[in-house]
């Protein structure tokens, strides 16, 4: 595999050349080739340079933007299939929080005993700063209604996976970073809508309930299943027989929908509670999805390390769809969309650690906070807005913020690691010195 790396990092050095060539001869039908070339194999090359090796997600993510720009049309239709239908964008979205509530555990969500304190500030500063923030920046730049929007939008969804992993990298305080996003994506379903209606309900109709719903079959819906194959690890016998009950009931109501029950009730029901029919019914598909998944990963044993790779795939899909419908607003907005993607990341990291430093937090825990407030949800909101049928207005601004706040992660990650490794050099260094010296004092008499 390594060579195959050190052969795609080669031909991306002849890519970049050719792209080169093409840009200064002014020739697209050679540089628009070479720069997705260029992408693709300095993404599969890249991870074996030991100074990027933790920047390959990203570089599959600025791959995807590069295929949507550069080839917008492959990415909207295949034949008269529609890549940005409404149900197909769910799915994917679905995968992608499938895939991160399988790195979550039950235990994730008990942590709020342990570490309060810094839980209610991280969600404090969470659903208040960054759409907040979103929401000045729209003012500032006079973006058009719903691109605006989308900048609201992508600041009022909770955090995601990418907080805990640069925790985790930076040797942040990882028990409260998860438990923060647990949290976050609990109660991100009431949070995200409300934050939305404040800010961006003059920019673009907001329904509550209906968004509610949205990020319930989105997020809550998905991890879920996630959890149910975690509690089955676990579960004792009456639990199991619990689980197939449930999965029983679950079967029959799901088989009943085609074949006249759903036609039924759309003709009887008033339309909230068949929203509510609608929700129960997903939620019976994640326990048979739940059940079915552990049932697997029994057989297969490294499923659990392969999903975050179907997630990642998931994530480059709708970015890459994302950017094709929305590459006329991008070439027109996209360096100011990008700058405010900087702004509002850094807004994020800034007064998330400055913000939990004020209400007592030690810097670790300030720094955990941070990345809890700094990196947003993308994959939320891209699935709001292809629910909402705006994934290339509404949809822009995840498309745009979410590489940058991978690569700025990352960086910050990295640098305040090299801090926690001097502190504890330091540290080091001091009790030898101390010991040192109670060696070399002669101790007084009596």
């Amino acid at each position: 595999m390594r060579n195959v790396r050190k052969l795609c990092l080669g031909l991306s050095a002849i890519s970049l050349l050719i792209l080169i060539i093409g840009l200064v001869t002014q020739n697209p039908q050679l540089w628009q080739p070479a720069a997705l070339a260029f992408a693709v194999s300095a993404s599969i090359g890249i991870d074996i340079i030991p100074l990027l090796e933790n920047y390959q997600y990203t570089a599959w993510i600025i791959t995807a933007v590069v295929a949507g720009m550069i080839y917008p049309s492959a990415f909207l239709n295949w034949g008269s299939f529609d890549l940005r239908n409404k149900w197909l964008i769910l799915l994917v979205v679905q995968l992608v929080m499938f895939g991160m509530g399988i790195q979550m555990a039950l235990k994730d969500f008990t942590g709020l005993a342990s570490s309060g304190k810094g839980v209610l500030i991280g969600l404090l500063c969470q659903f208040s700063i960054m759409p907040t923030v979103g929401f000045l920046l729209t003012k500032v730049f006079d973006f058009e209604p719903e691109v605006a929007a989308g900048v609201v939008l992508i600041g009022a969804c909770s955090s995601g996976l990418a907080s805990n992993v640069m925790t985790y990298i930076a040797r942040g305080n990882l028990p409260l970073s998860v438990t923060v996003t647990a949290i976050a994506t609990l109660i991100a379903p009431i949070m995200t809508p409300f934050m939305m209606r404040m800010f961006a309900g003059t920019l673009i109709e907001v329904k509550f309930l209906n968004m509610m719903m949205e990020i319930i079959k989105i997020v809550i819906v998905p991890i879920g299943a996630a959890l149910l194959h975690d509690y089955l690890k676990t579960a004792s016998p009456w639990g199991w027989n619990i689980v197939r009950l449930i999965s029983g009931i679950s079967a029959l109501w799901l088989l009943a929908l085609p074949f006249g029950v759903w036609t039924y009730l759309s003709n009887n029901l008033a339309e909230n509670v068949l929203q509510s029919v609608e929700i129960f019914s997903f939620f019976a598909g994640a326990v048979l999805v739940g059940l079915g998944y552990h049932l697997l990963s029994r057989s297969l044993p490294k499923l659990d390390s392969f999903m975050p790779y179907l997630s990642m795939f998931g994530i480059v899909y709708f970015t890459t769809v994302t950017t094709a419908a929305g590459r006329d607003n991008l070439l027109n907005v996209g360096l100011i969309l990008f700058l405010a993607a900087v702004i509002h990341n850094a807004a994020g990291y800034f007064l998330g650690y400055w913000l939990s430093r004020a209400f007592g937090l030690n810097r670790n825990s300030a720094r955990t906070i941070a990345f809890e407030v700094g990196l947003q949800n993308g994959g939320m909101a891209s699935g709001l807005a292809g629910s909402m049928g705006k994934l290339g207005t509404v949809g822009l601004a995840a498309a745009v913020f979410s590489p940058w706040m991978n690569i700025s992660g990352s960086i910050l990650a990295n640098y305040w690691r090299k801090q926690v490794i001097n502190e504890e050099q330091a540290a080091l260094n001091k009790e030898e010195l101390s010991e040192n010296d109670a060696i070399a004092t002669p101790k007084a008499t009596l």
